[in-house]
């Protein structure tokens, strides 16, 4: 797996203009007109173009840093937010971010008789729990979007009429211009400013939508929340957004999720981290003692002679992970408990192991802290 920041030759902490001049000089190095359309260049152009959608994307780029390249799939399937970029959008990438506007206005792939627009993406926040990451769930979450006005059939005349053809462009939805590069002469497409690119003008709107072919309506989506999701990672639903104008395509809705905290739990991916506590005879001649996991709890075994602060790996006990097989672990940590308040008994038979033990001794093996790094790898 590729490392973006190394791709483009950048620090982790780069800032965005860092990010934008390192792949303008790279992808102009490499561009495959340059190179006369070598299959090396292409792979490099469209590896350059990936690594620079990804850093300078705030959200792409945080979710990246803490998960690479995996985290950024976290929708599963064709549903996914993230995919790898072909040369075409590359070079739209390219273009666009550079003022030579999109690939395919550049070469007159407009759509003949006006542009069909899709309608806007949507974006939501989708807050979850960890007992619903733990199993994966299906969410019902209410939308607003743009539906089709059922008034003129999203067409934006009133009935009975009908879209007249733009004379200032003659229906195409486009105006040209010619315009000079460093790759030599281009034909740049904008679209019409007097039907603003729909190729037609309405002379009657519709009364209900005012012209615009689309009514707000109140939806309700479901969402399949796949298991092992984090809080930044996302999923997009394909073609279920905002109708276009005018019989425009549907956009995409964005699903942000936001996983709640758990006070039993520290998240590191997909182990978890939990603490219990345990009594002074538990510890010096072992026993049972239940530890908490997302979806209940399990029994832990604490052998004799245990100190206060070690931890136990109970393998398979964590989260699932996201888009893959595998469950992650749950490190326990015992801890010891100190009443704070004492029986008359109690506080008898403290004492006198008082009197018998007055101090530790000298050499008791490593410290917390060592026995943290040992658990962790480090």
């Amino acid at each position: 797996m590729a490392d973006y920041y190394e791709i483009l030759g950048v620090p982790r902490g780069a800032a965005e203009d860092e990010i934008k001049g390192a792949y303008r000089k790279l992808a102009m190095r490499w561009h495959p007109d340059r190179n006369d359309g070598s299959k090396e260049s292409e792979e490099k152009f469209k590896d350059l173009t990936e690594a620079y959608d990804v850093l300078r994307d705030p959200q792409k780029r945080a979710v990246y840093d803490r998960y690479g390249e995996a985290g950024l799939r976290g929708g599963g399937g064709a549903a996914a937010g993230f995919h790898h970029i072909d040369l075409s959008e590359a070079l739209n990438v390219f273009m666009r971010d550079f003022g030579f506007g999109g690939i395919d206005s550049m070469f007159g792939n407009a759509r003949e008789g006006g542009s069909v627009r899709t309608g806007a993406d949507v974006k939501i926040t989708l807050p979850l729990t960890l007992e619903e990451v733990a199993s994966g769930v299906e969410k019902k979450v209410a939308v607003k979007l743009l539906d089709a006005c059922d008034r003129c059939q999203g067409q934006g005349a009133e009935p009975g009429s009908r879209p007249e053809v733009c004379h200032s462009c003659n229906g195409a939805g486009e105006v040209r211009r010619a315009q000079r590069s460093f790759f030599g002469q281009f034909v740049t497409v904008a679209p019409c400013p007097t039907c603003k690119g729909e190729g037609s003008v309405i002379a009657s709107p519709c009364k209900k939508c005012r012209g615009d072919g689309r009514v707000r309506s109140d939806k309700e989506i479901a969402v399949q929340v796949p298991a092992g999701v984090a809080t930044g990672q996302y999923m997009t639903l394909r073609g279920v957004g905002n109708v276009g104008s005018r019989g425009g395509q549907r956009g995409d809705i964005h699903v942000m999720f936001e996983v709640g905290d758990d006070p039993r739990f520290e998240r590191d991916g997909e182990d978890l981290y939990t603490e219990v506590l345990t009594t002074y005879a538990q510890l010096v001649f072992g026993g049972e003692v239940n530890a908490p996991t997302v979806t209940g709890s399990v029994v832990l075994s604490v052998p004799p002679g245990t100190q206060s602060g070690q931890i136990f790996h109970l393998r398979g006990r964590g989260l699932p992970r996201v888009n893959t097989s595998g469950i992650g672990d749950l490190h326990v940590r015992v801890q010891l408990w100190t009443p704070d308040r004492l029986t008359d008994r109690e506080e008898q038979l403290i004492r006198e192991l008082q009197a018998v033990q007055k101090s530790v001794p000298v050499n008791r093996g490593k410290s917390f802290w060592s026995r943290m790094r040992d658990a962790l790898g480090a």
